[in-house]
């Protein structure tokens, strides 16, 4: 998943909030703080939108499968019934 955006926006808004009394330290925090959130987003394990899109697509057509012989075996009973 690119991650990208989402640490860019999180390290914009801290920027704007470090105190400008930092001087020379404020880089290295701001590289810090964007390390560790690189890290830890990597660990949560996140799918890409496209991703997930293609897996409720997957999920869909299984679906619809497990209707279509859940109707069969239904069939199948009733025919059993009748002899």
């Amino acid at each position: 998943m690119n991650d990208q955006p989402f640490i860019d926006r999180i390290m914009a808004e801290l920027s704007q909030r470090l105190p400008s009394s930092l001087g020379q330290l404020r880089g290295e925090v701001e590289n810090n703080a964007r390390a560790v959130l690189r890290e830890a987003v990597a660990r949560l394990d996140l799918i890409s939108r496209e991703e997930f899109d293609i897996q409720q697509q997957v999920l869909a057509r299984t679906r619809a499968k497990l209707e279509q012989l859940e109707q069969d075996v239904r069939d199948l009973e009733r025919q059993l019934a009748e002899r």
